[in-house]
């Protein structure tokens, strides 16, 4: 590891301008960044710890929501009564996560920033576009069981790793932002993380200087929620493919809403609106959830040895939609 200066925030304003500095990076549970830093694919010359600030509550929001401070344990908020009472699809994502001792460490903003598990970004004898912009995509052509089979490029064919943030894409979740001076801003998650494009090391909409503070949440959306994580091993094992779905049915038993995101499928936590506009207002169907998954995977392309993603998203996505409906399904 390479040395750097250390220096503890006292606000998040402080906090905000020292991380606008080039060659600085914020650390608080340090879950990814310590690994990165010990291999060197990262190495900043500054640490701003903010774990002394005041981020760490969930606590009610004025519509009846829930916010969630950015230093929340991912432990503490898969443990919270309210989450698990009002929105169990983050909490049982959030247990489908790491371990039991990463999650009492990593925190609510550091999952959001976390960095790909891409096998040649962690290799730095290899070219890879997103640790060092231009030299290439050692991934392309190479080992690609872990890699995106939608919204890739030429680029970067990588996925984001996390659990919670798939969670919250399906949740409608809006990311707090502060910057320097005490400037905020709300971010949708659905815009947060960015697809790779030719930028590929551009990973969120998060300008120098800015700092995240909270995730909030709407009111409880009810209906049934479900998280199905599809992996190699049951537990400490990054998703080949995760479905977090928040669905609810009308009166008459057809689905009068679903939210859906996918997990291991993409540069970012992944939902696409035209599925979940192909649902609404339909009987649940083996033959309507196939149609959604042909629109799912309509641009959906594997890289050889990530093609059987392809058929397992199909059969994971309608499990999951059959289970959400299962007492109308046909």
């Amino acid at each position: 590891m390479r040395p750097f200066d250390y220096h503890r925030a006292t606000s998040p304003a402080d906090a905000a301008a020292a991380a606008g500095t080039a060659g600085t990076t914020i650390i608080a549970g340090g879950t990814n960044l310590l690994d990165l830093m010990k291999l060197e694919v990262m190495t900043p010359e500054r640490l701003v710890d903010i774990n002394r600030l005041d981020l760490g509550e969930i606590t009610a929001a004025d519509d009846g929501g829930l916010r969630i401070g950015a230093l929340v344990r991912n432990a503490d908020l898969a443990a919270d009564p309210r989450v698990r009472r009002d929105y169990p699809v983050l909490s049982r994502a959030l247990l489908a996560g790491a371990s039991a001792q990463l999650r009492n460490k990593a925190t609510t903003g550091g999952n959001l920033l976390q960095r790909t598990r891409c096998y040649y970004f962690y290799n730095t004898a290899m070219p890879c576009n997103k640790r060092q912009p231009g030299s290439g995509c050692g991934a392309i052509g190479g080992v690609t069981r872990l890699h995106a089979i939608l919204g890739a490029s030429p680029h970067c064919i990588a996925t984001h790793p996390s659990d919670m943030a798939v969670a919250l894409l399906a949740l409608d979740a809006v990311v707090e932002v502060e910057g320097t001076e005490g400037t905020r801003r709300r971010v949708p998650l659905s815009g947060f993380h960015r697809l790779p494009g030719d930028t590929p090391h551009v990973e969120t909409v998060l300008q120098p200087g800015e700092l995240i503070t909270a995730v909030t949440l709407p009111p409880p959306a009810g209906g049934r929620q479900l998280y199905r994580k599809v992996r190699d091993r049951a537990s400490f094992a990054f998703a080949l493919v995760s479905v977090a779905a928040v669905v609810t049915l009308d009166d008459a038993g057809r689905i009068d809403r679903a939210a859906l995101a996918f997990g291991g499928l993409a540069h970012k936590p992944w939902r696409d609106p035209a599925v979940e506009d192909l649902l609404r207002g339909e009987a649940p169907s083996d033959a309507l959830f196939d149609r959604a998954a042909d629109r799912l995977l309509a641009d959906a392309r594997g890289q050889g040895g990530n093609d059987f993603k392809i058929p397992l998203t199909r059969r994971t996505l309608k499990a999951v939609l059959a289970e959400a409906t299962r007492e109308t399904a046909a």
